[in-house]
């Protein structure tokens, strides 16, 4: 077979069996998405050279069907990302994490808009800018594609056993009541909590959730209150009240279940966009158990997603303010010498 089909199968081959050794030692590191990530683009690599091994013209479609898709791609992304903004904008407030998607979809046709005005003016300084503007966005946007491909999978992959707790994580009330979002979580709870129920198992669960400014009682005392309602026992249901974020939600859970059982096992709830994220968390706070997303509204999630992606990135901003440190130094340094 010709070396440059063997090539990189043999690189996608490394990078599969990183993500399985690490997928197996722990789940909840976005390195896996990294990982898997260059899996399939090496494997897709290999495949063309395969392709064109076999029979050329087939892989030259292939190679133009590609071409033609990544522009065709950041073009209804901008549009779709817009208009998500306005619909947030109007649903949602003004806040500044609802204005994400917009503020996306304006970026991308923004920079599009500056690359067609650096081809028109032909300058070296603008074009310097340009391609050190690209490589920093190449970069976000690989991250991205990783945080969007393993949230995917790590969504889709039912990994918990017998459970002895069952933790839901808060978010914000509106007086008393459960708003939809929150009910989400709290409904999948419940459907969790009921077929553990049904295999004669008898997890406890854990609202999670203190009081904000604008509530009137803790969170969590009415997520326990929706559970009653909907026919789950009070006493099978534990309050964490003190928490203000998702790493003193998960911090106070674990003391309260490790009090109880030195040995728990548990499993998260909280919603589909912020699963992953959440993820994170609960291996930073030491809790022994995985996450399941609850769906949310479409229209909400985009710039939900794009919110816990920038927050990954900034808790890991070290290194990817050195990554990103020595793109700009690189174009300066470019720029400098022209």
């Amino acid at each position: 077979m010709n070396t440059w089909v063997i090539v990189p199968f043999g690189i996608a081959g490394f990078w599969f069996l990183l993500f399985l050794i690490t997928w197996i030692r722990e789940r909840r590191v976005l390195r896996n998405g990294v990982f898997l990530v260059l899996t399939i683009l090496f494997a897709g690599i290999g495949s063309v050279f395969l392709i064109d091994s076999v029979y050329e013209p087939a892989a030259n479609v292939l190679v133009f069907a590609v071409l033609v898709a990544v522009p065709l791609t950041i073009f209804v992304l901008a549009i779709v990302l817009t208009a998500n903004g306005v619909t947030m904008w109007k649903r949602e407030g003004r806040r500044p994490a609802n204005l994400l998607s917009l503020l996306a979809g304006l970026g991308i046709i923004g920079f599009v808009g500056f690359s067609v005005i650096v081809e028109q003016l032909e300058s070296p300084a603008l074009e310097t800018i340009r391609e050190t503007l690209i490589a920093a966005l190449t970069y976000i946007s690989f991250l991205f594609v990783c945080f969007l491909a393993y949230s995917f999978v790590y969504a889709r992959v039912r990994f918990f056993r017998k459970v002895g707790f069952i933790v839901v994580l808060g978010s914000g009330i509106r007086g008393t009541r459960v708003p939809p979002l929150l009910a989400s979580r709290l409904d999948k709870a419940h459907a969790v909590w009921q077929k553990e129920r049904a295999k004669g198992r008898s997890p406890q669960l854990i609202t999670s959730g203190g009081q904000g400014p604008d509530e009137e009682i803790p969170e969590s005392h009415a997520m326990a209150t929706y559970l009653v309602d909907r026919g789950v026992p009070a006493d099978q249901i534990l309050l964490e009240d003190e928490s203000r974020s998702t790493f003193e939600n998960l911090t106070f859970s674990r003391r309260i279940m490790a009090g109880l059982n030195p040995k728990y096992r548990c499993v998260i709830v909280t919603n589909n966009y912020h699963a992953l994220r959440a993820a994170f968390t609960a291996r930073k706070a030491k809790v022994n158990g995985q996450v399941l997303g609850a769906p949310t509204a479409a229209y909400f999630w985009p710039s939900a997603t794009i919110r816990e992606f920038v927050a990954v990135v900034a808790e890991h901003k070290w290194v990817n303010g050195i990554i990103l440190g020595l793109i700009f130094l690189g174009g300066f340094l470019r720029a400098a010498t022209s």
